[in-house]
């Protein structure tokens, strides 16, 4: 996998180019000449104390702050997403795109050649994003191999492109950072939880100074404060590794580990009393139930989502409705492949 970053996505917009967009992508003459007149021969000035710059042209960019930046935004890298799967099949590779960061996947069962692949798809983006005056930023591009084999092999790629081409290539990373969650090599997320966990437990540790200057919270504040606080930082991304026949056995002894710590800041007992004993004084269940009711609770969420949603397109048959189903869609598995497959979305279904 492949993370790409556009450089000054929104500053960098241009105006000449959205609205030709927005006459391709058939909207009315009235919504196109609003933004014309909205965006196009923009003046700004800037004001510093008392001092008041004069004006000064402001041809380019949506404000990052207003509310019609994401849709401009969304509009705007439409047309890339639009032609690079067009070409899809001959790169056989998958682009996911948020806002101004971007992945492009190649899945085989050699790494060598996934890495040409995805040399190949980064090309093909770099030429499209040109096309419509944005550019990609390669000092921040990230490359990542995801492998279940035993093998340690991480072959760097050359992206033809610098400074990651000749002799300095792109190395793969140990850990990716993507929208808040971590993926590790074989995709066990210990080190996500490693990380919420001990964010968590940072928590806790800083909820001590709260009080007044002459006693602490009571209990009762302290278990709230830890649920409705600490608890949901914890448990951040769970539905990533935990779910039926996951090896999450490390990562709960993580979170065990956390809330003994926390059950022992709000009883206020010795730090050698027993977990589950200091668990129930403090009114906390412990936290791998409290996980399998949080698990069972968003799953049959998912059947409040609208006929539309992209999750129903990954779903079975029976749970599409209006969703167009995806390649990978538990719909196109045999029934043998289905009992091999495990996950959250295996749950819900």
């Amino acid at each position: 996998m492949l993370a790409f970053d556009i450089a000054q996505f929104f500053p960098y917009l241009n105006h000449a180019m959205l609205l030709a967009i927005l006459r391709k992508q058939g909207f009315s003459s009235f919504v196109v000449r609003f933004f014309a007149s909205y965006l196009v021969a923009g003046f700004t000035s800037y004001l510093w104390g008392s001092f008041r710059s004069g004006p000064r042209q402001a041809d380019v960019g949506v404000g990052q702050g207003s509310a019609l930046s994401p849709v401009l935004s969304a509009l705007y890298i439409a047309p890339v997403m639009k032609l690079y799967h067009m070409q899809l099949v001959a790169l056989k590779t998958l682009l996911l795109s948020y806002v101004d960061d971007g992945t492009v996947m190649a899945q085989s069962k050699f790494l060598n050649e996934n890495r040409e692949t995805l040399k190949d798809a980064y090309a093909v983006l770099l030429h499209l994003f040109v096309a419509i005056g944005l550019v990609l930023e390669h000092s921040k591009t990230k490359y990542f191999i995801f492998d279940h084999s035993h093998s340690d092999y991480s072959p760097p790629i050359d992206l033809g492109y610098a400074p990651y081409t000749g002799e300095n290539l792109l190395k793969p990373n140990l850990y990716w950072r993507y929208l808040g969650f971590y993926f590790d090599r074989k995709l066990l997320f210990h080190e996500h939880v490693r990380y919420y966990s001990t964010k968590a437990l940072s928590l806790v540790k800083a909820m001590k100074m709260l009080g007044s200057s002459t006693r602490g919270l009571p209990p009762r504040e302290k278990c709230l404060l830890y649920r409705s606080c600490v608890l949901p930082i914890a448990t951040y991304g769970y539905q990533l590794w935990y779910y039926e026949g996951a090896q999450c056995k490390k990562a709960l002894l993580l979170l065990k580990s956390m809330q003994c710590k926390a059950s022992l800041w709000i009883t206020g007992a010795f730090s050698t009393s027993s977990t589950g004993g200091t668990e129930s004084l403090a009114r906390l269940i412990p936290i791998h139930l409290h996980l399998q009711k949080m698990t069972g609770c968003a799953n049959f969420r998912a059947a409040t989502l609208s006929d539309t949603h992209p999750l129903r397109s990954i779903l079975g048959q029976d749970h599409h409705k209006g969703a167009q189903p995806h390649t990978c869609a538990i719909s196109q598995m045999s029934e043998a492949f289905k009992q091999k497959v495990k996950g959250t979305v295996m749950e819900i279904d």
